[in-house]
């Protein structure tokens, strides 16, 4: 049965950030990712994943910026991450290093490493040697407490210009890195959207033991499963089918927001998830 792990900066959007952690643990949630930690103390984080019974499984890098108030500022100035990104690379390693401190203290095994905006005038080429030379350091510092270094293709429509879009451009990024601890961060809303065929591209990059973590939201509007074109009983399926055969035992991120906002709205959507909870 899939894994599913509440992300915490989509859904709850009634609740204060820290009280998310609660809720999703009563709605039966044994894991939680969101996008980023950096603007509460690691050890706040901490105590509630620890009273709440619940696993960290996945947050992103810093999206840009040199400090904890410039991360977010970054964010906010529509910086999506400087991976890719040539002559921010200081910039990268100054991001990711805190993203390793946040990962040690909450115990998360994976990292996604924001790949960021093509830069202007670059070549994709160049935005490609910048990435791979990036993640071949990140690598090597996230082996050190044996974590996992994250790639995420994303749609050319939610991100316009954003530098990876698609499966198999991921995985040529991953495979040139040459390290065992980079994966690819699977979302099936991005994949819908950009590239469709969920059931074959599962199948076909699952067993390749190159993807490290799936998201889902529905397609188009980036609702719960159940309210728009994707079949997920069947999708779900698959995963279970594929995972059986090759022994990817992953978690999969619910990156969506709720299309009932109010409060109680998310756990009065959860009903697609009841099997599985």
């Amino acid at each position: 049965m899939p894994r599913l792990a509440a992300n915490l900066s989509m859904m709850y959007p009634d609740l204060p950030f820290l009280d998310r952690f609660e809720a999703a643990a009563k709605d039966g949630f044994k894991a939680v990712e969101y996008l980023f930690p950096y603007a509460f103390p690691a050890q706040e984080l901490a105590a509630r994943l620890k009273s709440n019974g619940l696993q960290q499984v996945l947050f992103n890098a810093p999206p840009g910026g040199s400090d904890t108030a410039s991360f977010g500022q970054t964010w906010e100035a529509g910086s999506r991450g400087t991976a890719s990104v040539p002559g921010r690379e200081a910039e990268f390693r100054t991001g990711f290093a805190q993203a390793l401190m946040y990962a040690e203290a909450l115990n998360c095994p994976r990292i996604h490493a924001m790949v960021g905006l093509r830069a202007e005038g670059a070549s994709a080429d160049v935005a490609d040697a910048t990435l791979i030379t990036n993640l071949q350091w990140a690598a090597v510092e996230a082996a050190k407490s044996g974590r996992d270094v994250l790639i995420e293709p994303i749609n050319t429509r939610s991100v316009p210009g954003f530098h990876l879009n698609r499966q198999d451009h991921a995985h040529r990024i991953v495979q040139a890195v040459g390290a065992p601890n980079v994966k690819v961060q699977m979302d099936l809303f991005h994949c819908q959207i950009v590239e469709g065929d969920l059931s074959a591209k599962i199948a076909q990059y699952l067993p390749t033991g190159r993807v490290g973590h799936f998201q889902i939201a529905e397609v188009p509007h980036r609702h719960e499963p159940g309210t728009g074109e994707v079949n997920w009983t069947h999708i779900f399926q698959v995963i279970d089918q594929v995972s059986a055969e090759c022994g990817w035992d992953g978690w999969i991120g619910c990156e969506y927001n709720p299309a009932d906002a109010s409060a109680g709205g998310t756990s009065r959507g959860l009903g697609w998830a009841r099997g599985y909870l």
